[in-house]
């Protein structure tokens, strides 16, 4: 899967969006699993872990599925 718009009735979508959705619903799944174990103790910072985690999967949803 490349880097190439797709067309959805006319509209021009952007691959990135579609990037950006899979890693929110992969870290917010990542986010409940990481809060029902003890490891949720650790984290001093709930809001700057939930952003670094977003942008860390974000990173290899793109990694993973982007233009090699």
């Amino acid at each position: 899967m490349g880097l190439r718009e797709w067309a959805l009735g006319g509209v021009l979508l952007s691959p990135f969006l579609i990037y950006t959705i899979m890693a929110l619903v992969l870290a917010g799944l990542a986010r409940l699993l990481v809060h029902a174990t003890p490891l949720r103790h650790w984290i001093w910072h709930e809001a700057l872990f939930d952003a670094a985690l977003f942008v860390c999967i974000l990173f290899l949803v793109v990694r993973l599925l982007g233009p090699l």
